[in-house]
């Protein structure tokens, strides 16, 4: 992702945070930037190590507050079999979530179906059973690893 592309996210991003009422500190900017120039999924602990260029004194806490605030505003997802994180490609509106993983590359690609999800809340609700978030993680190959 260019600087461009990057920059056009971040000023997004704290539009949506003014509007709602939220708090872009600089730690969570950061770390916000950092996933966006992130090809694949990123655990905290890479990126905490990453944002001491920009934040010497980061601590743990740090990554995971600024991790648990993007996740409250959608603008991240986490990838709970590698316990990594990516930023969500539309995190304009609330969706339902399900993530190509490349087992080899790494690359990770979000795409969203409402087939999916509509099929999957159908089956929850005749279970009495209220869906109030989805994320499905499938794992293989991308296109480039896969030939």
């Amino acid at each position: 992702m260019t600087t461009k592309e990057i920059n056009r996210l971040i000023h997004k991003a704290e539009q949506l945070c003014a509007k709602r009422g939220a708090r872009m500190t600089p730690a969570r900017r950061e770390v916000f930037e950092l996933l966006a120039s992130e090809t694949g999924a990123i655990g905290a602990y890479e990126l905490l190590d990453k944002l001491k260029g920009a934040v010497p004194n980061a601590k743990p806490p740090t990554i995971y507050r600024a991790l648990d605030f993007l996740q409250e505003q959608g603008f991240v997802h986490k990838i709970t079999s590698s316990n990594s994180y990516v930023l969500c490609s539309h995190f304009d509106h609330q969706h339902p979530v399900q993530m190509l993983i490349c087992q080899q590359c790494g690359d990770v690609q979000e795409i969203q179906s409402d087939g999916v999800y509509e099929a999957l809340k159908k089956q929850a609700e005749a279970q009495g059973f209220i869906v109030e978030s989805q994320t499905i993680e499938a794992h293989g190959l991308c296109k480039n690893c896969a030939s």
